[in-house]
């Protein structure tokens, strides 16, 4: 495979409450729900979501195993996921009012400019929204 033909398709997170994290990400985040796929053999459910097609877009692939309601580890390795957004402080304040837990308030970058902040979604998950991208 050369590098001409790679490209980051999507990231998986395993989740503990599958309709409550898609609406998370596609009512408060404003992504779409792109397609789902029950596996009863393998007793779990993936839902991919996107700002575009998987085709063209990354994505973010939730994966609900069934039983596994208490969740997960966070784990250490895994940072976050990065969101750009218009307007940093107007997000926030949007989802704050929803109930979204703002963990890193509106601010510049440190030793930057670039302004951002971080939310967690209902598994804890870091999302870092960025201005302007």
């Amino acid at each position: 495979m050369t590098e001409s033909t790679r490209r980051y398709l999507h990231t998986m997170l395993r989740v503990k409450n599958l309709e409550k994290s898609v609406d998370f990400y596609t009512r408060l985040m404003g992504m779409k729900e792109l397609r789902r796929r029950e596996v009863p053999d393998g007793k779990y459910t993936l839902v991919f979501v996107g700002y575009g097609d998987e085709a063209s877009h990354t994505v973010l692939e939730l994966t609900y195993n069934w039983g596994q309601d208490d969740g997960y580890d966070l784990g250490t390795g895994f940072g976050h996921l990065a969101v750009g957004v218009a307007d940093v402080a107007a997000t926030c304040a949007e989802l704050r009012a929803a109930g979204v837990k703002i963990t890193r308030e509106p601010g510049p970058v440190k030793f930057g400019t670039t302004i951002i902040a971080f939310i967690e979604d209902p598994d804890g998950y870091k999302i870092e929204l960025i201005e302007g991208r």
